[in-house]
């Protein structure tokens, strides 16, 4: 099948069947579109929704995201994890603010040196929003591509992956180019699914070399596999006579970096002892909770949440220093919370 012909079918399926309704598709703008190019990483569509109008109504342009705090920014990431994305998202305004006078850059090379920002997704915000011919590689393409032309290995293979954009580069085609690139998404994440792909429903399926061969479901080859190591966390729920719970800032770097969190002791530490030195307050009481576990890309993290109850001395204690604060569960202030934290505040919440 020629490159033409190939996204002419693409493109004849998604003028009948393609997603033209999604909210970054309104009012389509350079902003709009990174900012949903972004969040789409790794995270899908029905999820991706309503975090993305509710950022919109926030931050309706790039000066308002540059300008707010990024607490701000990561109290409306809570939840849609990979916070890196939102740090960089931030970042990235705010180099788009004081080096491009606010407007988004309109050059390939420009839009990939902003913090966050690679070949597939600069490709998709000058193809979506300025109609510019380039090519896009998401998790979506890549499977339509290894299935069609059958591609053999791991995508995240550098010989596999440069494979698949020249694949890409040659498909694009020059008219159209906004379309097409969203036909390709559609059609991997609606059609050539990752299991039980609906093949009848596919413009392709007629040149697709793997479902000539009966070999759909071997393409694209699995990452390989690998057993994820775990760790240990004894998060400490600081909680005082009025109800509110102590956390702290993380750094900015790292696991859930710039989020609010527990405070962290090791398994055979001194909890009292911990917080009369640390914080200048006395325990009434600890208990343990069951373990909790959060599994990140690369480690799973067994949480062990313990409730400790302190008495209600508070001319010798910490009075909400930087990077510190006392938080209401009941009336929550704006800021983001790592994904555990946030549940195990709902559940104290409940247990008062």
């Amino acid at each position: 099948m020629s490159a033409e012909l190939f996204s002419a079918q693409v493109l004849e399926w998604f003028d009948q069947y393609g997603r033209k309704d999604l909210p970054w598709q309104a009012n389509r703008t350079p902003y709009r579109v990174w900012v949903s190019e972004i969040m789409l990483q790794q995270t899908q569509v029905a999820t991706v929704t309503p975090y993305f109008e509710r950022f919109m109504r926030r931050f309706p342009d790039i000066g308002a995201l540059a300008d707010a705090p990024l607490d701000d920014v990561l109290h409306l990431w809570s939840g849609l994890g990979y916070y890196a994305r939102a740090r960089n998202l931030h970042k990235a305004a705010q180099v788009v603010r004081d080096d491009w006078s606010g407007q988004f850059p309109k050059e390939f090379s420009d839009v990939q040196q902003l913090p966050g920002i690679g070949r597939s997704t600069a490709g998709a915000i000058l193809s979506m929003a300025s109609g510019q011919r380039h090519a896009i590689l998401d998790g979506n393409v890549k499977r339509v591509l290894a299935r069609h032309q059958t591609i053999d290995g791991w995508p995240g293979q550098t010989a596999v992956i440069k494979t698949l954009w020249d694949i890409a580069g040659q498909f694009t085609p020059h008219q159209r180019v906004a379309d097409y690139n969203q036909a390709m998404m559609d059609l991997g994440a609606t059609v050539c699914t990752r299991s039980k792909p609906g093949c009848g429903a596919c413009p392709v399926a007629r040149a697709c070399k793997a479902l000539r061969e009966d070999s759909v479901a071997d393409y694209p080859s699995p990452r390989p596999r690998r057993t994820l190591p775990v760790r240990t966390a004894r998060m400490l729920m600081l909680q005082d006579t009025r109800g509110r719970v102590y956390l702290r800032q993380r750094p900015p770097a790292g696991i859930w970096g710039g989020l609010w969190s527990f405070p962290e002791l090791g398994t055979n530490a001194d909890i009292a002892g911990w917080c009369r030195s640390e914080l200048g307050y006395s325990v009434s009481m600890h208990e343990d909770w069951p373990q909790v576990r959060h599994t990140f890309s690369h480690f799973h993290l067994d949480i062990t949440p313990v409730l400790v109850r302190i008495e209600d001395n508070h001319s010798n204690g910490v009075l909400e220093r930087s990077g510190e604060v006392w938080y209401n569960t009941h009336e929550p202030d704006p800021r983001g919370l790592a994904a555990p934290v946030k549940r195990l505040l709902d559940k104290l919440n409940t247990s008062i």
